[in-house]
């Protein structure tokens, strides 16, 4: 027998023996509940047997049983009261645990407890509580979720990668019905903060209202998600409600992972604590620049996967550079701390960068996991791991620092059945398709395909889903397959960029003829790409399906 928790006051196993009450009693617990049916299994003790040997140690007991597969809304109502009068914690059984712990879902969900919490819980433990999602949400009553719609298409997410994805399923077929799940008012140009953060553009030129970027013909389902419902095909917005489709598009975008990092939300935008990662954020690190004259500055990235992996370096770069034509470098100690073991993955575009750090005397520290500040005292702390696993904890003081948050996948996201281990929803790293749900796929920072997570990326890999969902539903022939491809434009000084491209295994995938843009040198022609020509691209073509240099390679299988 294993005791698997799943929370303080309640835990679950399969079938518990008599011998196994003296191991519930030294871990605490006061009550055993038994949801598995006497003589069930040929093997099993009988519930008298179990109660006998807990009454020996002062435990109370009860005998719920309840058929394998047919949790009913009444099975669910009485463990409801049960949990209100035994003692705890509590213990409950079956044969696998599974049964046990739909009982407290259903009863957590009729308590209109938190829907991802519920599934996050019972997942830690080792359960999947996608089948019973609907009755979870609908407060744990059978036909509970209230129906809002049906579409042919329905996406998750309304940043770059999802509305890219609806535009490029509109130009191809006019004669499917799409819906975006997406609560948010604003749609942020994200990779436009790195120059908010240096005063090359002002926050305003990144903010769109959400409504304005809607494709026409594409209805907007202003709404979070809480869970998904694959076997039924249908997904779960707060508030008890389900949306059907027939194929679905998972593109929600990234977590930031602030509280990740002890006292660091309680310090951000203060005391010389700052990143370009937030909207709000970005002009206070161009404040900062601007007005350092000496001291320490510190620039930060967390362990991989993280969206623009060349944006922590970026934030540096750009800094440096301002102190340097203001003629102050020389009395600013420039510190960057790298969670990983290179300064970039892929390494014929490191010679380049290295020239910077060494024009900017940039001190490189990696292995450095940044995992705590004190705003107000300006010290950060790291864990430094040496290359035989060995660890110490590095303190630096600073003036300012700029922070790359921890990331992952969004809450619902990592309690869903659409995830791998890791937590990302788990996709055909070719075609984006899902694993194991043939009517999903999904594309953005939320997949686990191992590509750089960037815009760039997600403006590849729209025109792919798009062909696929629809070449699936035989509206179109072929299968789109989509190559890795992913751009960071590393800017490394005012005026100049050096355009990394490329996809899976590092291949470089140069969208430009070396003699226009040498991508593994710095670029005046590729610093105007990056400020003038990729917004407008952005906004007036990846968002609304006009796909320039993005035409996917379309097989006939």
């Amino acid at each position: 027998m294993e005791i698997k928790r799943i929370n303080d006051s309640y835990s679950v196993s399969g079938q518990v023996s008599p011998a196994d009450i003296d191991k519930l009693a030294e871990a605490g617990i006061r009550s055993i509940v038994c949801n598995r049916p006497d003589g069930e299994g040929a093997d099993q003790p009988n519930f008298s047997e179990i109660e006998q040997a807990a009454q020996a140690r002062g435990m109370e007991t009860y005998y719920l049983p309840v058929t394998s597969g047919r949790v009913l809304d009444e099975d669910a109502a009485k463990f409801g009261k049960l949990m209100q009068t035994m003692p705890q914690p509590v213990h409950a059984y079956c044969r696998s645990g599974m049964r046990s712990t739909t009982l407290w879902a259903l009863n957590e969900g009729a308590r209109q407890a938190d829907l991802q919490q519920i599934l996050k819980s019972a997942r830690d433990a080792g359960y999947d509580m996608s089948g019973v999602v609907q009755r979870i949400a609908g407060q744990g009553v059978e036909g509970a979720v209230e129906p809002v719609g049906q579409y042919d298409i329905v996406i998750v997410g309304g940043g770059a990668a999802g509305i890219a994805a609806a535009s490029s399923i509109r130009q191809r077929s006019r004669n499917v019905s799409i819906a975006i799940i997406d609560p948010a008012e604003l749609h942020y140009y994200q990779p436009g903060w790195t120059f908010v953060g240096a005063g090359v553009f002002s926050p305003e030129k990144t903010e769109r209202r959400m409504a304005a970027l809607i494709p026409k013909g594409v209805e907007w389902i202003k709404a979070a998600v809480a869970a998904f419902d694959p076997k039924n095909d249908a997904v779960i917005l707060e508030g008890c409600r389900a949306v059907k489709y027939k194929r679905l598009v998972v593109a929600p975008g990234i977590k930031l992972d602030w509280d990740a990092i002890e006292g660091l939300p309680d310090t951000l935008g203060r005391n010389g604590v700052t990143s370009n990662y937030r909207f709000d954020l970005a002009p206070y690190t161009w404040e900062l620049v601007k007005n350092m004259t000496s001291g320490r500055a510190l620039f930060t990235q967390p362990p991989m996967p993280i969206k623009c992996a060349g944006a922590p370096q970026k934030a540096m770069y750009l800094s440096a550079d301002w102190w340097y034509r203001q003629g102050v470098l020389g009395d600013i100690d420039v510190e960057f701390y790298n969670s990983g073991a290179v300064l970039f993955g892929i390494k014929e575009y490191v010679p380049a960068l290295m020239e910077y750090v060494k024009k900017y005397n940039a001190n490189l520290n990696f292995q450095h996991r940044l995992f705590k500040i004190d705003g107000p005292a300006q010290k950060a702390w790291f864990e430094h791991t040496d290359d035989n696993g060995n660890t110490k904890v590095v303190e630096r003081a600073f003036d300012m620092i700029h922070v790359c948050p921890p990331q992952t996948a969004p809450d619902f996201i990592r309690v869903s059945p659409l995830v791998d281990e890791a937590g990302w929803v788990d996709v055909d790293q070719t075609t984006l398709r899902h694993k194991k749900y043939d009517n999903i796929w999904s594309l953005g920072d939320v997949i686990n395909a191992p590509n750089a997570k960037t815009a760039a990326a997600a403006r590849k890999q729209a025109p792919v889903v798009a062909t696929n969902v629809l070449s699936d539903m035989g509206l179109i022939k072929g299968v789109a397959h989509y190559d890795g491809y992913g751009s960071c434009p590393l800017t490394v000084e005012r005026g100049k960029v050096v355009l990394a491209e490329f996809g899976y295994g590092g291949k470089l995938l140069p969208s430009f003829p070396r003699w226009l843009v040498n991508g593994t040198r710095p670029s005046r022609l590729s610093w105007l790409l990056k400020e003038r020509v990729m917004p407008p691209l952005y906004w007036k073509g990846m968002l609304r399906g006009r796909e320039w240099l993005a035409n996917p390679v379309i097989s006939d299988e």
